[in-house]
């Protein structure tokens, strides 16, 4: 199940990594790449190993944020059985995601862990991996895509307003790619200002209806907002089973839902089973 939480935690941090557990995240990722200052990467990268062949993730899945310019060195830190998969920071296209693979395939096999279960969630940050998007979508391992909205609005240019329009058409290509490869629903960015929990609550709740997953936090208090917005409510719950029965009772062709006169169809169930399969999350 894809996760609705996403914390990122600095990977130099071995307190801060090791409190992630209990702030409720569904999804832990340490960071190997900009938390980090680069004098201290080296360190980052063995207390992150550390960190994974401790189990102190709790019911998180563990996640590793590699960098592209050291992607042996991070890997080498990062592959281990504790991990669920990695974040790979600004990609451009496809061909970094087949030198992952084979990097990856290679220590697997070398560390007798299943070859191909680590996966892989790309972040495109640049106009050239928006141009992309499609083989990125495509490339081996990749399980959801996500958006790294500081790099791109520095390198498209962009000055987002208070509602983030402006970075609406990246987004919904991100959605669209998603849905075309058969991928999870992509991950939605982190917002900066962490004490706005209304502007949070706002945007995560606009990505929700976009057809985003999950969203990223850079901080322990973002985590319950993002995680109630991508809960459905008992409502909705409700609904969804009420469509789900209609469409049944309606021998899986259309039908009407409680008599009220609101029609359902193949369509409209996929969209109910997801918010239960969400629920049961």
């Amino acid at each position: 199940m894809v996760s609705r939480s996403w914390l990122y935690v600095p990977g130099h941090s071995p307190r801060m990594l090791n409190k992630a557990a209990g702030v409720g995240a569904d999804a832990i990722i340490a960071d190997l790449e900009d938390a980090v200052p680069v004098a201290q990467r080296p360190t980052a990268r063995s207390v992150v190993a550390d960190w994974l062949d401790s189990g102190a993730t709790g019911d998180a899945d563990a996640w590793v944020r590699v960098s592209p310019d050291a992607l042996e060195e991070d890997l080498r830190a990062a592959v281990r059985p504790g991990l669920t998969g990695l974040v790979v920071a600004k990609v451009d296209g496809p061909s970094l995601l087949s030198r992952l693979d084979a990097l990856l395939t290679d220590l697997e096999s070398e560390r007798g862990l299943p070859v191909g279960h680590i996966a892989v969630s790309p972040r495109l940050e640049s106009a050239r991996g928006l141009r992309q998007i499609d083989a990125v979508a495509a490339a081996p391992r990749v399980l959801l895509l996500g958006l790294g909205e500081a790099d791109l609005t520095a390198d498209l240019g962009l000055r987002a307003g208070p509602d983030e329009l402006e970075l609406l058409p990246a987004r919904f290509e991100a959605v669209v790619a998603s849905a075309a490869a058969g991928l999870a629903a992509p991950v939605g960015p982190a917002t900066v200002n962490y004490r706005d929990t209304d502007k949070l609550r706002a945007g995560t709740e606009a990505l929700r209806r976009l057809g985003f997953s999950g969203r990223t936090a850079i901080h322990p208090a973002q985590v319950p907002v993002i995680n109630e917005v991508f809960t459905p409510t008992a409502e909705e719950v409700a609904e969804a089973e009420r469509v789900i029965a209609a469409y049944a009772g309606g021998g899986g062709g259309a039908a009407a839902v409680d008599g009220t006169g609101t029609m359902v169809d193949e369509a409209v169930a996929r969209s109910a089973r997801a918010v239960l399969a969400r629920a049961r999350r």
